[in-house]
Parts: C-alpha cells; sequence; structure tokens
C-alpha cells in the first residue's frame, strides 16, 4: 500500500521552516526598494544607462584621473610600479626562453625519425626493427 502524503501539509512545514529566511529576504527587500526611492527622490541615479555620454562636458586634459605636472616636475613611480613591471617582463622572458628551449614531442617528429632509420636500413641492406 503506498502512502500519500498531504502536500498541504508539506508546504506548510516548508513554509514554516523557511519562516525566518523569508522574513529576513523580505526586510532586506524592503531596504533596497527604500534606498532606490530615496536616491531617485534626491535626483541621483540617473542619467541614462551606464554607457550614457555622462556629465562631463568634454576632455579636460587628465587620464586616468592623474593631475598635470607642473613644467619641470618628474612623475614619480607608486609603490606598486616596479614590482609590476618587474614581474611582467620577468614573465615574458621567462616564457620565451623556457617556450623556445622545450623538446619537440610531437608524433610527427617522431614518425619522421622512425621512417628515417627505417629507410637508412632498408639502403643498407638490413632488415629494420618493428
Amino acid at each position: 500500500m503506498t502512502k500519500n502524503f498531504d502536500t498541504g501539509q508539506r508546504l506548510k512545514k516548508r513554509s514554516e521552516a523557511g519562516g525566518a529566511m523569508s522574513r529576513i529576504m523580505t526586510s532586506a527587500g524592503g531596504l533596497v526598494r527604500r534606498a532606490l526611492k530615496t536616491q531617485v527622490r534626491r535626483g541621483g541615479g540617473g542619467g541614462g544607462s551606464w554607457f550614457g555620454p555622462g556629465t562631463q562636458e568634454g576632455p579636460n586634459g587628465i587620464l586616468f584621473n592623474e593631475t598635470p605636472l607642473a613644467p619641470g616636475e618628474v612623475r614619480r613611480w607608486e609603490d606598486w610600479e616596479l614590482p609590476y613591471y618587474f614581474t611582467g617582463i620577468a614573465t615574458v622572458v621567462l616564457l620565451t626562453v623556457g617556450l623556445s628551449a622545450k623538446p619537440d614531442t610531437r608524433i610527427e617528429t617522431w614518425a619522421r625519425k622512425q621512417a628515417l632509420e627505417r629507410l637508412e636500413a632498408a639502403s643498407k641492406g638490413e632488415e629494420a626493427e618493428a
């Protein structure tokens, strides 16, 4: 005999178990809605899409938010720049040297070597090894 479960009781138990989580999600959703409404009321968050023209009138000559240096002033490197550039250059050098010196393990190279050995053995009149 098969046991029939009452789906109403199962849903009730599930909702009781997930009641705390449901309340948390509802309150979190309320917080997000309130924050968005406040943002819209203040006038922020508008201005079109992410790829919209924005609010800047035109180019201001500042690249990467660095202010231009005074005439005769030399730009100083930041603390992260030397290790960053050194690591990049060392990686390129190691990969160039390492990959150019790796052995040729292709099947075509092995087959060519075997074929040449067999041709040489056949021209000398010897029997090639299998």
